[in-house]
């Protein structure tokens, strides 16, 4: 039986982002892919244009009409938008004792549009995020969490040490952020080690839906049962691919190639890792 896996998050109607980029991750990472929307967005390359988000009672029902039936080996969450939203989900998450919940804090969209509301971060950090056994915030986002600045090395050890302490297993700070002299470097931290993630950057504006797709590769891993250091390593792998064969599809920045390791497999990947 194939690995299943959950995602709990926004619909991106243009189909880059969402739960629409994590439903072809876990396809093209061999899982069953399974969804809970939370919020309807009109969007598209050239931004948000809208964000409608689904009564409680019907994220509510969603998670338990396939949790009941179905049930998952893994769990992602993305757009969550309110702390009401925020609390089933969490509260969920406990009633089925999630093995493999991966936490996107998504805050922000790419073009800017607010898509967490402020009093919703308190939420996040107290009812989510200790029930996660992974968080993956940019750097953006972290600095939402923690209220620290992170530029340097130092800063951002600091960051990921303080959203560890809030509860989660592990934590992923993401680079691409940041320009690092051609290099996008990733911060993963278990509480014992840091594990730095390195690739080359790549010039390209067809980057939407890259959080999003890289927190779903993570998920898909979990849920085929790999260990939590080499589904990120792995996840990495595919994102970087991704980014690297993303392309135009409208008049803005296009989304990245879910399609892009299955397609050319002779892409030539190349990551460095190194642990302290």
């Amino acid at each position: 039986m194939l690995p299943k896996a959950l995602t709990i998050a926004g619909s991106d109607s243009g189909g880059g982002a969402g739960i629409q980029a994590d439903l072809k991750t876990f396809q093209e990472l061999d899982t069953f892919g399974m969804s809970v929307i939370t919020a309807v967005t009109a969007q598209n390359t050239e931004g948000v244009q809208g964000v409608y988000p689904v009564e409680s009672e019907g994220i509510d029902q969603q998670i338990t009409s396939v949790m009941d039936d179905i049930g998952t080996d893994a769990v992602k969450t993305g757009m969550l938008f309110d702390k009401e939203i925020i609390g089933i989900v969490a509260e969920k998450a406990r009633y089925y004792k999630w093995p493999n919940l991966v936490v996107d804090p998504v805050m922000v969209s790419t073009s800017g549009s607010k898509l967490l509301k402020n009093e919703a971060i308190d939420a996040l950090i107290n009812e989510l995020i200790p029930q996660a056994a992974i968080i993956t915030p940019n750097i953006p986002e972290a600095k939402e969490l923690t209220g620290l600045p992170i530029q340097t090395v130092d800063e951002k050890k600091n960051a990921v040490k303080e959203m560890y302490k809030m509860g989660a297993s592990a934590v992923l700070l993401k680079g691409g952020h940041e320009k690092n002299k051609g290099k996008v470097v990733d911060l993963f931290y278990d509480g014992r080690t840091f594990h730095y993630l390195s690739v080359s950057e790549i010039d390209t504006p067809h980057t939407h839906g890259t959080g999003c797709t890289y927190a779903a590769a993570i998920t898909a891993n979990l849920a085929k049962g790999l260990p939590l250091s080499e589904a990120v390593r792995k996840a990495k792998m595919f994102i970087h691919a991704a980014i690297m064969h993303g392309f135009s599809i409208g008049k803005g920045p296009g989304p990245t190639n879910h399609a892009a390791l299955r397609l050319y497999p002779d892409a030539g990947v190349e990551m460095e890792v190194e642990t302290e």
